[in-house]
C-alpha cells in the first residue's frame, strides 16, 4: 500500500482552530467534498455513524475517523494536523492533534481494513508524529506522510 494512493496532497491541511468534535467532521466532509467532489453531508453522516460504534481517536493524540461511502471507486483520505488539540473522546482520553480520515467503498472488503492498518502502522510511529507536529506546511505534511508511511508502514 502506498500513502500517495490513499492521500491527495491537497486533502492535507493545517487547521488553526476545531471547536468541537462536529465541527472537525464538518470540516472533514468539507476537505473530501473539495478535493474528490464527495457528498459532504453523506461524508459527515457516515462518519458520525462510525463514530457511535466506539470512538476513533486511537491515542496519543491520533484520531481516524472512517466510513464506508457509496459513489467512490477506492479508499480516500484526508489528513489534518490540528493547531490546538481537540477534546475527540479517545480511548486515552488524550486530546487530538493529527486527524487522518479514511473512507472506503461501500464494498471495499479488506481494502478498507488494509488501509486502517496501513495508517494506524504510519501513525504509531513516533518519529513520524513527531516531524508531523513540528510542521504547519501542508505540503511538508504530505511530505513526511509519504516519506515515512512508505519504508516503515508498507
Amino acid at each position: 500500500m502506498d500513502m500517495a494512493t490513499l492521500l491527495n496532497p491537497k486533502a492535507v491541511r493545517f487547521i488553526a482552530s476545531a471547536t468541537s468534535k462536529k465541527r472537525l467532521f464538518q470540516t472533514v466532509g468539507d476537505a473530501a467534498k473539495s478535493v474528490y467532489g464527495l457528498d459532504t453531508e453523506a461524508v459527515l453522516g457516515a462518519i458520525q455513524e462510525r463514530e457511535t460504534l466506539g470512538p476513533t481517536g486511537v491515542g496519543h493524540g491520533v484520531a481516524v475517523p472512517h466510513a464506508r461511502l457509496d459513489g467512490i471507486d477506492s479508499v480516500l483520505g484526508v489528513f489534518f494536523r490540528l493547531e490546538k488539540p481537540l477534546d475527540y473522546g479517545s480511548v486515552d482520553k488524550a486530546p487530538v492533534d493529527l486527524v487522518f480520515a479514511l473512507f472506503a467503498p461501500r464494498d471495499a472488503g479488506v481494502e478498507h481494513l488494509k488501509a486502517l492498518a496501513f495508517i494506524s502502522r504510519t501513525l504509531r510511529n513516533r518519529h513520524v508524529c513527531e516531524k508531523l507536529r513540528a510542521n504547519e506546511d501542508p505540503a511538508k505534511l504530505y511530505a513526511i506522510l509519504t516519506s515515512g508511511a512508505e519504508s516503515k508502514a508498507a
